[in-house]
């Protein structure tokens, strides 16, 4: 099961919750790609971290590996010039680049690092996509306010697709959001873009990204930003590293296993 994750090295808590939740669900060896790369002001995932988190993975089955992808050259090739200062860091851009990156696989499973396994990812990863550019499930806020078709819900969330990178690359999709983000500034620069571009695409159910609160049948759980109305009006941003958070605000203790096996091993990683 090939899995690709971007980021810089402030993504090693997620990315850690992460592949642990995949290593603990997963029915099939993991082989990871992560895309990092070379910017001033960041710094990116050193190989010393992915080589311990690989280790720590193949205990549980020699066969799962973790590859580190240095995208720099790709990035600044054509860097996305409008958005290189949006609400996110350059790096939440790099997945507009695996269609460059020769040594990743065609059929590849894109997670945000917020994104937690609850159930083996395998059941999202074998659906047939060869016949679409990307697969994925609707946006839990964005498919009531944004639509091409006022009569048809299709606003995708990014934050968990399974890529088709032959598809992709026939198409040109990668290519034309990083023309898009490149002069156009946008709120949500890769999403708003791919949403635009993206003419194959797949909608799933929602249990492959659930967005909102977890159910008996989810698979993957991303802890994405959610809107409360109460007592005022406000974003609530809490991530699957903010344990305490987790626990006392969103009452959810469904991967504390994972979490705790993050805490014992989180220093061995990043330090």
């Amino acid at each position: 099961m090939n899995i690709l994750f971007c980021g810089d090295k402030n993504i090693l808590d997620g990315l850690i919750i992460s592949t642990l939740s995949l290593a603990k669900h997963s029915s099939q060896p993991l082989n990871i790609f992560v895309m990092t790369m070379k910017q001033r002001g960041y710094k990116e995932i050193p190989q010393s971290a992915i080589s311990a988190l690989e280790k720590i993975l193949q205990k549980r089955n020699p066969k799962h590996k973790i590859h580190l992808i240095d995208a720099t050259q790709q990035f600044n090739s054509d860097p996305p010039r409008a958005n290189m200062r949006s609400l996110f860091t350059p790096y939440s851009l790099l997945r507009l680049y695996a269609d460059l990156v020769e040594e990743l696989p065609e059929k590849i499973l894109y997670l945000d690092t917020d994104v937690v396994a609850l159930q083996d990812p395998n059941q999202l990863y074998q659906i047939d996509n060869s016949e679409y550019e990307i697969v994925g499930a609707l946006d839990y806020y964005g498919q009531h306010w944004i639509r091409t078709n006022p009569f048809e819900k299709s606003y995708m969330n990014s934050g968990v697709l399974l890529l088709n990178l032959k598809q992709i690359r026939a198409t040109g999709l990668f290519q034309k959001t990083r023309k898009r983000v490149k002069r156009t500034k946008m709120l949500l620069p890769d999403q708003t873009s791919l949403n635009i571009y993206a003419k194959r695409k797949l909608l799933v159910d929602r249990r492959f990204n659930e967005q909102k609160n977890a159910t008996s049948t989810t698979v993957f759980r991303h802890f994405s930003t959610t809107f409360r109305f109460w007592p005022v009006f406000h974003t609530q941003k809490i991530k699957p590293w903010d344990i305490e958070r987790v626990h006392k605000i969103l009452k959810y203790h469904g991967i504390d296993d994972i979490l705790d096996e993050y805490q014992s091993i989180k220093q061995d990683i990043t330090k």
